[in-house]
């Protein structure tokens, strides 16, 4: 019941992501300085966890972790919090904040396939028939966008595909480096190395180290670092390391619903009955498929 509510709690506050960043932008477009602060805001954090973690093994007799754990954390925390985070901030540079969530919300779909081609795990019927039902969802939402949104919304679909995409391989090596290291340090060390990546991005993108913005911009970077990254990540990972990626992936359901209730709320994007039809096909394709996959996971103690 603590990890459920763990991933409950830090699904949600993951879902705040898109509404800051759609703020931000409306002072800056800049999906890639945007991503340099929030990690800017959240390096300091990172750093300190790792150091009073490592401290804290050292207290209890524990064993340093080896640099070859240590290197796989650094790469998988790449994967999931750099390359998924850069093309998904970008992405929304294009598209709306309900679409962006969709889009990436179908991260258990890649968990399946990527899975079952490079990981030996098995496909299941729940699997398929709710891949099926989740992308024909999304093609209706895309569908709409599209018509009301032109070429761009094409360019930022595919680059929270990618995000996606990505994020799913990070699920997939995630579970045994936080087994190895413990949540904790993991989540440091991963989102340390994403957040100097990030930094070292904007700075080769823009030629420079001009990190300038106005104020209401970098107050908002913040939000998206402390609530939207920081918490929920420290959430997730302690709630993947009682439940599992299949389970945390179930639970994360909730999170396009809180986007969608924001964006009309808080950015007043416009929601027509064929964005819930297509929403909802997402959800229940989603959910059919982590509920089949968890079924399918659970065995002795």
């Amino acid at each position: 019941m603590t990890g459920y509510a763990l991933a409950a709690a830090g699904a949600a506050l993951f879902s705040t992501k898109a509404i800051f960043i759609k703020l931000a932008f409306q002072d800056v477009a800049n999906g890639s300085l945007l991503l340099a602060w929030r990690m800017i805001f959240a390096l300091p954090v990172f750093v300190v966890v790792g150091a009073l973690t490592l401290a804290r093994r050292r207290r209890e007799g524990l064993a340093p972790p080896g640099l070859p754990n240590v290197v796989r954390a650094m790469f998988t925390g790449i994967i999931g919090y750099y390359v998924a985070a850069i093309l998904d901030f970008k992405g929304l540079e294009y598209i709306s904040a309900q679409m962006e969530r969709l889009v990436l919300f179908t991260y258990p779909i890649f968990v399946m396939v990527l899975g079952y081609a490079f990981f030996s795990q098995r496909l299941t019927r729940t699997g398929v028939l709710g891949g099926l039902i989740t992308y024909s969802g999304l093609a209706l939402v895309f569908g709409s966008g599209l018509f009301a949104g032109g070429r761009g919304v094409i360019t930022g679909t595919l680059l929270v595909l990618g995000a996606a995409l990505s994020f799913a391989l990070y699920q997939l090596l995630a579970k045994r480096n936080i087994q190895v290291l413990g949540a904790a340090l993991f989540t440091a060390i991963s989102l340390a190395t994403s957040a100097v990546a990030s930094i070292i991005h904007y700075m080769v993108e823009s030629g420079g180290a001009n990190f300038s913005a106005p104020p209401r911009f970098l107050m908002l970077a913040a939000g998206t670092a402390a609530i939207a990254t920081i918490i929920p990540s420290f959430l997730m990972n302690a709630g993947m390391a009682r439940i599992g990626p299949q389970s945390v992936a179930m639970i994360s359901t909730l999170s396009p619903v809180v986007t969608i209730l924001l964006a009309v709320w808080i950015l007043g994007e416009p929601f027509s009955w064929v964005d819930a039809a297509g929403s909802s096909l997402v959800l229940l394709g989603v959910a059919l498929y982590t509920f089949g996959d968890s079924k399918a996971q659970k065995g002795p103690a």
